[in-house]
């Protein structure tokens, strides 16, 4: 893709605006108290963030197994990538479930959304209330509920159950995000559509869907995040073969905590830097080119 006739546009859109008067004494006054309550309360908040992250890649380049750095070394990286055909077949099926229970997800939060939002009919409050639940009860009682439903229906425990559970529990992620998307909606957009002769389908397509684009796209990510980092849900309903990446890391901390889950904490943390800002060049791209 040749960006260079965007170019200036993308400086544009990168140059911050001058500030006004009042916002300059204001920015150098609070400069100036750096030391302040808030300030230390930040820096404490991020430290307690980050450095478990820090100390997570440390000793993932660690010689020995224990809780001191005895010296540098990539034996651990070795195993990862040479000696754990389990714990990468975890891994592939955390993001295959991932992706798909949040892209099915997606799509029916989306319509639902759509449709809570724009039409009305009998028991809407009703169905609008009732499908927080998942989103709001205890982890253990979705678990236990699901493993509950899926025995009552003969259903054999593996993958499939583990997607169906994951795509129950993101849908109201994903819908709650999108009808707030939706609550912001300007229907005079709508109604031009229809005026230039656009049928219900083109409006839906091409008006509606790149009008709520953001939040669909949010519900997305959230989606995939909380998929991959679920386990209490999992554990429920997971069965033989269906091993994902919470629950080996699970198993492998019940026999002691492998520096082999320290190197691949730090690819996975690499891989997800470089992606947000690979995300953040090509978002800017894409408003530029607009």
């Amino acid at each position: 893709m040749n960006t260079t006739p965007f170019r200036p546009l993308v400086r544009r859109l990168n140059k911050k605006k001058p500030l006004s008067e009042p916002a300059r004494h204001a920015r150098r006054a609070f400069q100036h108290r750096k030391s302040s309550f808030s300030f230390i309360v930040l820096v404490l908040t991020l430290l307690f963030l980050f450095l478990p992250l820090f100390y997570i890649i440390l000793f993932s380049f660690n010689a020995s197994k224990g809780a001191e750095f005895t010296g540098f070394s990539l034996i651990w990286y070795k195993e990862l990538f040479c000696n754990s055909e389990e714990l990468w077949a975890s891994l592939l099926n955390s993001l295959i479930i991932a992706l798909f229970s949040a892209l099915v997800a997606t799509v029916l939060g989306t319509l639902a959304a759509i449709g809570i939002n724009w039409y009305k009919f009998f028991g809407k409050t009703y169905i609008q209330t009732i499908s927080f639940l998942p989103m709001i009860l205890p982890e253990v009682i979705v678990g236990v509920s699901m493993l509950i439903f899926f025995s009552r229906l003969g259903v054999g425990l593996g993958l499939f159950t583990i997607f169906a559970a994951h795509t129950t529990f993101c849908l109201p992620f994903v819908f709650l995000l999108v009808l707030a998307r939706l609550d912001e909606f300007d229907f005079s957009i709508i109604e031009a559509a229809h005026d230039l002769g656009a049928n219900d389908r083109q409006t839906m397509t091409k008006v509606i869907i790149p009008a709520i684009m953001p939040g669909v796209i949010s519900g997305f990510v959230m989606s995939v995040t909380m998929s991959l980092e679920d386990f209490v849900i999992t554990f429920f309903v997971s069965g033989p073969g269906s091993t994902t990446l919470p629950l080996y890391v699970y198993s492998m901390i019940r026999f002691g905590v492998s520096p082999v889950i320290n190197a691949l904490s730090f690819v996975l943390i690499l891989f997800t830097v470089l992606l947000a800002f690979s995300l953040r060049k090509f978002l800017k791209l894409i408003a530029a080119s607009k």
